[in-house]
């Protein structure tokens, strides 16, 4: 098994997080985030490195990679699309924008394509209540969809 290790772009930008922070605990947010960018996910390896580089117990670091959903705590696609399911999303039909990448995709939520290429989550509230339905797909937003939206949206992410 080989050990996770940072490549030197990321160290740098560790090194410059640390900067910016009073303690190293302080930084575990920000450095699980570098991480996962180079990784996909948070492994065994990654906690286990975390906590040697912020001198912090891995029991703690896994803590916060488990209490936040933001962190993948095992391998996903090469895309994540996240599906809004706030009381504004789900009014003007969430649920039929999921259940139409389910049927699109085949698979449901919380699973990763064959290919690989995508992972279908949801999401409590995505801040973008004025323009639902919505989904995020990795850092972008796309509002106001209909299914015919989302068909093109996923032909990008799928060919």
């Amino acid at each position: 098994m080989t050990k996770f290790a940072l490549s030197p772009d990321r160290e740098k930008h560790v090194e410059e997080i640390l900067s910016r922070y009073p303690n190293r605990q302080a930084a575990c947010i920000p450095v699980l985030h570098v991480c996962q960018e180079q990784n996909g996910w948070i492994s065994d390896e990654v906690v286990e490195w975390v906590a040697a580089r912020l001198d912090l117990s891995a029991a703690h670091v896994k803590g916060v990679v488990t209490f936040y959903t933001l962190f993948n705590k095992e391998p996903v696609g090469k895309h994540q699309v996240w599906v809004c399911r706030t009381l504004s999303c789900a009014l003007r039909g969430a649920d039929e924008i999921l259940h139409h990448c389910e049927k699109r995709l085949g698979i449901h939520v919380g699973e990763t394509t064959k290919d690989g290429k995508v992972t279908l989550r949801t999401a409590e509230c995505l801040a973008s209540c004025g323009t639902a339905p919505m989904i995020q797909v990795d850092k972008d937003y796309y509002e106001n969809l209909t299914t015919a939206e989302v068909d093109r949206i996923l032909d990008r992410l799928i060919k």
